[in-house]
């Protein structure tokens, strides 16, 4: 036998090319992995979270008490339904800008850019993890203010669709103004100016305000949501609008949503 007719080696795993990757995580399991490990480390700090949020919003409810009558009046209904709100912009809004600010800092974006998940689901995830703790939070502080403004209570409930609407379209933004900051000192303070934003335009009565702080109340998503809340305050709610500004809470989430996961990727380039 000579040369010509030996066979051929058999081809080597290295020549046969590189395996294929595995394929990446879908978007609904890669979401719940993220939310669970994220609301894991969220409890450990949940009661200092929740004390703080609510105890800043029923103090403000206090201090307006003193000037706004009681009774079922646009302002006590505003400051009622704006403090309530305002727990959510606390945590969604604040802490979420902090949070990301501080991942981008300390290198903490590489550990999630390594892993097959879509970023839509770190986003997202990580803002509901957050928003998770607002809504026991919400209604405590809305019953305080129902009861010390003399409110009906009847319609609470809709806190339930308030609280996740609102949420998103504050987390969104939280999460894009962390991720977007240069520098976390920057994202907090990003953060503290956006609740400062809520406190001032979604808890004061807009009827006694200037006519261009109303046109920046109107660019504040969390308004819808007090909006939505305070009308079902009255003795007969307009379920109408109530929905209509759901649904701008609704449109806004979306909108913000995507803009924090565009920063995201631009952030873990």
């Amino acid at each position: 036998m000579t040369l010509l007719d030996a066979p051929a080696p058999a081809a080597t795993p290295a020549a046969a090319g590189p395996a294929p990757l595995a394929p990446a995580a879908r978007l609904l399991p890669a979401l719940a992995a993220v939310y669970q490990a994220q609301l894991a480390r969220a409890r450990v700090a949940r009661i200092p979270l929740l004390f703080v949020a609510t105890f800043q919003s029923v103090g403000i409810l206090v201090m307006m008490r003193g000037v706004v009558d009681p009774g079922d009046n646009p302002a006590a209904r505003s400051v009622v339904a704006g403090s309530a709100v305002l727990v959510v912009a606390f945590v969604a809004l604040n802490l979420l800008a902090q949070y990301f600010g501080r991942l981008r800092a300390t290198g903490g974006l590489d550990h999630y850019a390594t892993l097959p998940v879509p970023p839509a689901a770190v986003v997202l995830g990580a803002a509901g993890a957050f928003a998770s703790f607002t809504l026991p939070g919400t209604l405590v502080t809305a019953g305080f203010g129902a009861w010390l403004f003399g409110l009906p209570v009847a319609n609470l409930w809709v806190l339930l669709a308030v609280v996740p609407l609102a949420g998103a379209a504050l987390a969104g933004l939280g999460a894009a103004c962390g991720l977007l900051a240069p520098k976390q000192e920057i994202a907090t303070l990003l953060g503290q100016l956006g609740m400062s934003a809520a406190l001032l335009l979604g808890v004061l009565p807009a009827a006694r305000m200037p006519a261009a702080v109303q046109w920046l109340r109107d660019l504040l998503p969390s308004t819808y949501g007090v909006e939505a809340f305070a009308r079902t305050f009255s003795g007969r709610p307009d379920w109408a609008a109530v929905a209509g500004d759901l649904s701008v809470c609704a449109a806004v989430g979306l909108v913000s949503l995507t803009l924090a996961t565009w920063a995201y990727r631009r952030a873990t380039r």
